[in-house]
This record gives C-alpha cells, sequence and structure tokens, in this order.
C-alpha cells in the first residue's frame, strides 16, 4: 500500500465522526487553529522563506512570487479568516424544505457533509489553512496536496493545523497534507474514488485541465480567470480609470484580476491615450488591436492567442468594439466565464450585459476584483467555480455539502 493510499484512508476513517460534530465543537477547533497560527508565525515564516528563496533562484515572475511569499500581516489575515469561518452559520444539518405529501409522509431535504474533499493547488499557502477551516466547519476531511513551489509553507502551517484540531478533541487526521513534491503523487491522489467523494483543482489552467482529464473522482472545476471589463461610450470615465486600474495592478497574479478591456469605439480615440498612459505608469505591458495600435501605436500588437490568455501578471489587451453586441459576443467566446465587467450610466445596456454574459460574476460600474467569498459575504473561499453543477462563483461552507432526505411515515406503505 503506497503513501497516497494511507493517507486517503486516514482521512476516510474521520468521516462518521466528523459527521457528527457539533457546531462549538468546530469552531472551537476553529479558534484554536487560528491561534496556533499567530503563536507559530516565526516557525511559518522560516518555512516560507526557503520556499521563497528557492522560487527566485528558479526565476519565478514576480506576480507569481506575490502569492507564494508571506509575512506577518499575511498570517494575522489567515488567523483572521479562520475565525471567520468560525463565526459564520453551520450548514451541516440545515434544513433545506419540508413538506407533507398526500399519502402522509413527511419529507424533509437537509445539508450533509460531502466526506473527503481532495484539494490540489498551486502556490499560495494561504490556501491550506482557508481550505482546510472550510472543510472542518462544513464537517469534511481534507487532503491537501500544494505546489511544489510552497511545499515547506504547506507542510509546516499543515502540522499546526493538525496539531490545533487534536486540542479541540476532533481527529488530527481529519486535515491531510501530502509532503511528496513528485507529480506522480497528484495523479495518484486523481485515482483515489474509493476513498474521496470530491476532488477541487484550483490554480491555473495548465493544474485544473490536467485534474480536469486525468481525475477518476467527481471535479468541482474552480476556473481561471481570463476577465474583462468594457467601457461603454457613456460611462463615468473619470471612475472607470481607478476601476481598471484596481482590477489589473492591485493583484495581477489572482484569478478575478482583469486580463482584457474592450472599449466603445466613439470613445476610444480621446480614452485609449490616458488610460494606456495611466496602466505604463502603474507599469502594465499594454498590447492591441489594430485598431488601438493606431491610435496609441507603440504598444504590442496583440495576436488570436492573447484574447484566450489569462496573464496573471502585469499585462493587459485592448480591444476596440462596435457596440454593446460585440462585447457581449466577444466576451462569451475568448473568457473562461470568470468574471466580467460593464463600466455605463445606461440601464438598459447594463441589464442586457448582466443578463447575457455567461460568467460566475458580472459586475456593473465596478472591478472584477469582488470575486471572492470573503467580498460577496460568504466567509472564506475554497476556490471561484465557472462551472455549472452543484456551485457556481465563490464556493463557501454550504458548496462542501450534499443534501439527504428524511423521510417521516407513521406506517405508510407503497400502493
Amino acid at each position: 500500500m503506497g503513501m497516497i493510499e494511507q493517507i486517503c484512508i486516514k482521512a476516510k476513517a474521520t468521516t462518521f465522526e466528523m459527521g457528527k460534530l457539533s457546531a462549538t465543537a468546530k469552531n472551537t477547533a476553529l479558534l484554536n487553529m487560528a491561534n496556533a497560527l499567530e503563536n507559530n508565525t516565526e516557525k511559518i515564516l522560516e518555512a516560507n522563506k526557503l520556499d521563497v528563496e528557492a522560487a527566485k533562484a528558479r526565476g519565478l515572475k514576480v506576480s507569481l512570487l506575490d502569492r507564494l511569499s508571506l509575512d506577518q500581516k499575511k498570517i494575522q489575515t489567515m488567523a483572521n479568516e479562520l475565525r471567520e469561518v468560525a463565526a459564520l452559520p453551520d450548514p451541516v444539518g440545515a434544513i433545506i424544505s419540508t413538506w407533507t405529501q398526500p399519502n402522509g409522509l413527511i419529507i424533509s431535504q437537509i445539508r450533509v457533509p460531502l466526506g473527503v474533499v481532495g484539494v490540489i493547488y498551486e502556490s499560495r499557502p494561504n490556501v491550506t489553512s482557508d481550505a482546510a477551516g472550510i472543510c472542518i466547519k462544513s464537517g469534511n476531511a481534507v487532503i491537501l496536496r500544494g505546489g511544489t513551489d510552497a511545499l515547506n509553507s504547506n507542510v509546516t502551517i499543515g502540522e499546526i493545523l493538525r496539531d490545533a484540531l487534536t486540542s479541540a478533541g476532533i481527529p488530527r487526521d481529519a486535515i491531510q497534507i501530502i509532503n511528496s513534491p513528485e507529480r506522480s503523487a497528484a495523479e495518484e491522489l486523481m485515482g483515489m474514488r474509493r476513498y474521496i467523494d470530491v476532488l477541487i483543482p484550483r490554480g491555473g489552467a495548465d493544474l485544473i485541465n490536467t485534474v480536469v482529464e486525468k481525475s477518476r473522482i467527481p471535479v468541482i472545476e474552480t476556473g481561471t480567470g481570463n476577465c474583462h471589463i468594457y467601457i461603454e461610450e457613456d460611462a463615468n470615465l473619470e471612475k472607470a480609470t481607478p476601476i481598471i486600474i484596481n482590477a489589473k495592478v492591485q493583484r495581477p497574479g489572482v484569478c478575478n484580476a482583469a486580463e482584457k478591456l474592450l472599449i466603445h469605439k466613439n470613445i476610444a480615440q480621446n480614452y485609449l491615450p490616458s488610460i494606456i498612459t495611466e496602466l505604463r505608469r502603474n507599469g502594465v505591458e499594454v498590447r492591441g488591436d489594430e485598431k488601438t495600435c493606431k491610435i496609441v501605436p507603440d504598444i504590442k500588437t496583440t495576436t488570436e492567442q492573447d484574447w484566450y490568455t489569462e496573464y496573471l501578471d502585469l499585462i493587459i489587451a485592448i480591444k476596440i468594439v462596435d457596440n454593446l453586441n460585440e462585447a457581449i459576443t466577444h466576451i462569451n467566446k475568448y473568457s473562461t466565464h470568470h468574471s466580467d465587467s460593464i463600466l455605463t450610466q445606461d440601464f438598459i445596456k447594463a441589464t442586457q450585459f448582466l443578463k447575457e454574459v455567461d460568467s460566475a460574476a458580472v459586475y456593473w460600474n465596478t472591478s472584477t476584483r469582488f470575486t471572492d467569498g470573503n467580498q460577496f459575504g460568504l466567509g472564506t473561499e475554497i476556490g471561484v467555480s465557472t462551472q455549472k453543477l452543484h456551485a457556481r462563483g465563490p464556493m463557501s461552507l454550504q458548496h462542501l455539502t450534499t443534501t439527504k432526505y428524511i423521510v417521516i411515515s407513521d406506517g405508510q406503505i407503497r400502493k
């Protein structure tokens, strides 16, 4: 029996106990986990330093180094997010609906844990605590396989969280960390359908596609973010500029950062030079279609591949469009159906965009950076789903549950 199967067996063995836990027990565990992160800050930072130094030596780009790097403030945020999860209502046991059939059967649909959740993710150590916290609160065991770049950070954080579970009287094996950097370990995990109920990939397109194609376990696909902002001809351009800068620059290496900017042809001549100047002032490389390059010649011309690409970097591609319908058609063709925004003062145009753009989150007059469980008031998320089965958009506690029916009878038999 290999290491991966042993880990899966240990996680599976905790699910009966996890499903019975009270909200008080789970909340106590989460608070202990938060305290443990704070109390072990130096230990975590030492492990993270090893990962960051190794990543720099390999030439990892700056935007991805930002995702990998931890500091005291980020660890404090991780701890606070665990406390926020503890403060949320417990979804397990919640009654979704109850009704009585004509024959007298009383039927209720309630929320129950999924069981064992597997998470395969890239170089974001905060995902280790976020995913663990959400899974514990929703009554699930979790198996975490983080990226090679963050191996030391993830293992250290994971062991700290496991110890905190024990102090709350919850089986420490409910959190499992795969400490192998080998790709074969992830591939073996994808075959453990006997033990794992659902697998969630969180990362770039290559990771997600690999998991979707190779997994024998049902997958909830957290999508890449080729996100768009469309500026209509009547948009408030004074507000548009800070929205675009926020969406592109604040954290360019995350999935809800804007990657494409579409501009109505009637405002392109006047607005393009100023927004491109502002983007460049913030270190953004600007690429544009032929019409854009005619207005601002000293930018790189886009290729067809650019429109499909999630840069995860300080790069943005700009296209001039004739009207709203062209913008919607372009977005629905090239986007990853994550988050897209329209800037307009016209209610009818905004309504059409919100209705017709086929994405998990659509916005009117704001930044795509808001697609986040905490920003939506859902608490810490385990990812943003771009698929349409079970969950779509920021996935929080209720999305890590399934349902079952409870049927109460007084001796009725089927006729």
